[in-house]
């Protein structure tokens, strides 16, 4: 099969990183498969994926186009679809969604297939995507609640949606080597809670701000480390120096989450919506617990132990109960991460996603 990949942006995150590992699957398989993406291709240590794929001899092109130019694009993109003559196009994210389904039915591919990572009902997004669904002959969710609002928001029919769950390279944190706290100026045996995404309000990390005080007492030994970039970074960084950088850093974006996650004690999602977070099955790759609000995709992720890792979402006096108990039991953090470790491994890998791709692609 021909198979080109439309996406809003190459940066590491999570559908980002979903689409590498299955475009390198499938070319690995002997595909032909090429990838657009309508953002600038990231340059330095962010440009980890673009490597990646063309490392695996797919050619990567780029719209070179901000947010607010993406619509420029989309005469270059049919361009570029018509001249592949691919049998299917696949998009990812919102923008590639709506302007890459257009483009690719203006261009004659024969398949296109959505790719929806988030239930944001958010009503202009949701129109626009509306009508991208009604020209893709099938959309893939990253859980079973967001297929559930793709059906009732974007009126798709059960016989046009799949479900297929991101994958996470499991050795690549299960033994990643752990940092050394003194790096941020805290003691080596430091006990810290870590959020690792982008620093915006669907993260709920106002939680954080407003328990601050439970979860990172003064004075003793636990820390709170936020790594991520986005537009709350300013505010969270003033926030950060009044409690003191002894309690709670700001590290904007890192290369070395694996080592970051396998060294923390437990990792906090307090977000207001997801689909199916990278980052929790990252921590569940390294052997560490998870606190997360009961959102979509979250909560299906910790339904091997609901109770234990998830707080109902916006509840920050049970977020910080929940983590708490962690910080209090070392015993439950090593079962709890062991028995995370154990569902990455069973229920997550990435030949099964690559596999369950090339599936549905070859039955359209």
């Amino acid at each position: 099969m021909r198979i080109d990949f439309v996406i809003t942006e190459l940066n590491p995150s999570g559908a980002e990183r979903c689409l590498t590992e299955v475009a390198c699957g499938l070319a690995a398989s002997g595909h032909g498969v090429r990838v657009f993406a309508f953002g600038p291709l990231p340059q330095g240590e962010k440009g980890q994926l673009v490597a990646s794929l063309q490392a695996a001899g797919i050619p990567v092109s780029s719209g070179n186009a901000r947010s607010h130019e993406f619509i420029r694009c989309y005469r270059e993109l049919k361009v570029w679809l018509r001249d592949g003559r691919a049998d299917i196009c696949q998009t990812f994210l919102f923008h590639a969604n709506v302007l890459g389904t257009f483009a690719a039915r203006a261009a004659g591919v024969g398949v296109c297939v959505g790719g929806i990572r988030v239930a944001e009902k958010n009503w202009w997004r949701t129109r626009l995507e509306m009508r991208a669904a009604r020209q893709m002959d099938h959309l893939v969710c990253v859980s079973h609640a967001v297929a559930d609002f793709a059906a009732a928001e974007l009126r798709i029919e059960a016989e046009r949606l799949s479900v297929i769950p991101n994958a996470v390279d499991v050795t690549r944190f299960s033994t990643a080597r752990p940092i050394d706290w003194s790096e941020f100026g805290w003691p080596r045996d430091s006990d810290v809670t870590i959020f690792v995404g982008r620093l915006h309000p669907q993260k709920g990390l106002e939680l954080l701000q407003r328990q601050i005080d439970a979860i990172v007492p003064a004075n003793t030994n636990q820390r709170l480390l936020l790594v991520g970039d986005g537009p709350l970074r300013a505010r969270l960084e003033r926030w950060a120096e009044t409690v003191g950088r002894d309690r709670v850093q700001l590290v904007g974006w890192r290369a070395d989450i694996a080592s970051l996650l396998k060294s923390s004690r437990m990792l906090v999602l307090p977000s207001h919506y997801e689909g199916m977070p990278n980052v929790v099955l990252e921590a569940f790759a390294a052997g560490i617990p998870v606190v997360c609000s009961r959102v979509e995709g979250s909560q299906e992720l910790v339904s091997h132990a609901r109770e234990s890792q998830s707080f109902e979402a916006g509840d920050a006096a049970e977020m910080a109960a929940k983590l708490n108990r962690f910080a209090s039991d070392r015993a439950l953090c090593h079962d709890m991460g062991e028995s995370n470790l154990a569902r990455a491994k069973r229920d997550f890998s990435i030949p099964a996603m690559v596999e369950a791709y090339a599936s549905l692609y070859r039955t359209l």
